[in-house]
């Protein structure tokens, strides 16, 4: 899969996150705004060989809407964090769109996609908290 092979390619920083850096809340405002839809974020801190601080997943009913939300995420955290994601991949198909900023890597997933990659499971040592509104 695509973007797995981006995460493993990239070192994180000596920089940790917290659920209350600006960068975390300014995402997850971001996919509310936007409408996305089972909002879910993993706190990764504790996991040794994890690649980030904090997995934030969220599905789209469309691509249109991963299109927008994805964009959206981009152009906020830039706004409100002066920041640019390291890489983003999967915006040619807009199945799957992935955005790393390093220490937090967001997925924008159609259901379909989630469903089948079951990213939740496989880092089910992590903890989870509900974004949804």
């Amino acid at each position: 899969m695509e973007p797995l092979e981006v995460l493993a390619k990239r070192k994180k920083s000596a920089a940790r996150l917290n659920k209350n850096s600006k960068i975390y809340k300014t995402i997850i405002k971001a996919i509310q705004e936007k409408k996305g839809e089972n909002i879910i974020s993993l706190d990764l801190r504790k996991i040794p060989e994890a690649i980030a601080d904090f997995f934030v997943i969220c599905e789209a009913t469309n691509q249109p809407q991963i299109r927008a939300i994805s964009d959206y995420i981009e152009d906020q955290v830039k706004k409100v964090c002066s920041e640019n994601p390291y890489r983003h991949e999967g915006k040619q198909n807009l199945q799957w769109v992935l955005i790393d900023y390093v220490n937090i890597v967001v997925h924008v997933m159609l259901h379909e996609q989630r469903k089948f990659y079951k990213l939740e499971e496989m880092w089910s040592d992590a903890a989870a908290e509900d974004h949804t509104q």
